[in-house]
């Protein structure tokens, strides 16, 4: 079977990068002698360039390749800039001639990047209306914080316990405070693309997959910033539910598969139960007709998401200490109450102790359960927290149903192995 040669691969993405960024450039250069100096040909000619001076590997020869298409824009840009002072063409052009290099090196990655700069060239329009138009002054001071809280404060935290009880990860705890703001990012990035109606119960349903207990810090943050959102907010709320005993089996199956057998019922019926009261409120959502002219307030509250990381830590510590000085027993009462900071961290523990013997499948059942029961309670605490009593309320029944349903499903699991 024959194969083609990698240098055909690499000069064709070099290629096609260049045609995809040139045929963009080509539309919107302009007619007459005050026309943008880039189209198909210069924004193809460099990106071949590129490759070949990369084919060729002369130390000298990329620089140089590099250097000329800068040259070459400055000029463009001296000739234009009384007319069109603007430096996208002209940057296109140095980046397209980078592109040919390191597609001929690396194909996918050259050709993927080249890609992303056609399409936001062709968004230029878009992106000028949103950015000036429809951003405000908070939007943009919040994204810059949940930048720094997650690309520059988070690196920097040890990723290991500062404490005798190996409870406090400093970057663990700081990296709940990030999913909470991102959680309520997200849904605020939802409310304004899709309206309140559809727009939180699906945020709601993926951040559930990342935090349901933080989701629910985050809706209820919305819900009690604005009452008109408050059937949305429980909607995503109660769907976020839904992702509790989904991971919950996910992480059985890697911890334990005799635990994860025994917990399959109680899983599956609670996760209807939590589907079910999830979809009659986004029903709700979508029939409420009071959508309009509801304010969306701010993205997210950094003092909302370190009370819930704040409260979550005590939580996580007091397990710890019940794990070291009781032994056994502290150990499932350990499992318990780390239900109530992290459902999954609980099945994962009692998974392992399963594993280890010191604990039979049964009593880790049991823990688990209580585990899982324990971090309903502890939604509906953040929940009053956070969204106050008509929030809370309202999700009452649905954490109800869901717990009863998996004790249900226990009982059943028990009747079934008499």
């Amino acid at each position: 079977m024959a194969v083609v040669s990698p240098d055909i691969v690499g000069l064709a993405a070099a290629l096609g990068v260049g045609l995809l960024i040139g045929i963009e450039r080509e539309r919107s250069k302009g007619t007459g002698p005050y026309r943008k100096p880039g189209g198909i040909r210069t924004f193809s000619f460099f990106a071949l360039a590129g490759a070949v001076a990369a084919a060729i590997e002369n130390p000298w020869l990329t620089p140089a390749t590099v250097l000329a298409a800068t040259a070459f824009a400055v000029a463009g840009y001296v000739h234009s800039a009384k007319h069109d002072p603007g430096l996208t063409t002209e940057v296109a052009l140095v980046l397209t001639t980078l592109l040919g290099i390191l597609a001929y090196r690396h194909p996918a990655t050259g050709a993927g990047v080249g890609v992303i700069v056609a399409i936001m060239l062709a968004a230029r329009s878009r992106l000028h209306r949103f950015v000036l138009d429809q951003l405000q002054a908070q939007e943009v001071h919040d994204g810059l914080l949940l930048a720094a809280a997650a690309l520059v404060v988070l690196p920097l935290l040890p990723n290991e316990p500062i404490d005798p009880m190996g409870a406090f990860n400093p970057r663990v705890i700081w990296t709940l405070a990030v999913v909470v703001m991102s959680i309520n990012a997200a849904g605020y990035v939802a409310l304004r693309a899709l309206g309140p109606a559809v727009g939180l119960p699906l945020s709601g349903l993926a951040g559930g997959f990342v935090s349901s207990t933080a989701t629910h810090a985050a809706m209820g943050s919305r819900a009690a910033e604005e009452p008109g959102l408050l059937r949305p907010a429980v909607a995503g709320a109660a769907l976020s539910s839904l992702a509790t005993p989904v991971f919950m089996m996910i992480v059985l199956a890697v911890a334990n598969r005799s635990l994860m057998m025994a917990m399959a019922l109680p899983m599956a019926l609670a996760g209807l139960g939590a589907a079910a009261y999830g979809a009659l409120f986004t029903v709700r959502a979508v029939r409420e007709k009071g959508d309009q002219g509801i304010e969306l307030g701010r993205p997210f509250s950094l003092r909302d998401a370190l009370i819930f990381t704040a409260t979550l830590s005590a939580i996580i510590f007091a397990a710890a200490l019940l794990e070291r000085f009781f032994g056994a027993t502290g150990a499932l009462a350990g499992v318990t109450l780390a239900g109530f900071a992290d459902a999954q961290a609980a099945g994962a523990s009692a998974g392992s102790l399963v594993g280890s013997g010191r604990l039979q499948v049964p009593q880790a059942v049991l823990g688990t359960l209580l585990a899982f029961s324990g971090n309903a309670v502890m939604k509906l605490v953040v929940s009053w927290v956070a969204g106050r009593a008509a929030f809370t309320l309202r999700l009452l029944p649905g954490q109800v149903i869901m717990v009863s349903l998996a004790w249900a499903g226990w009982a059943a699991w028990h009747w079934l192995l008499r």
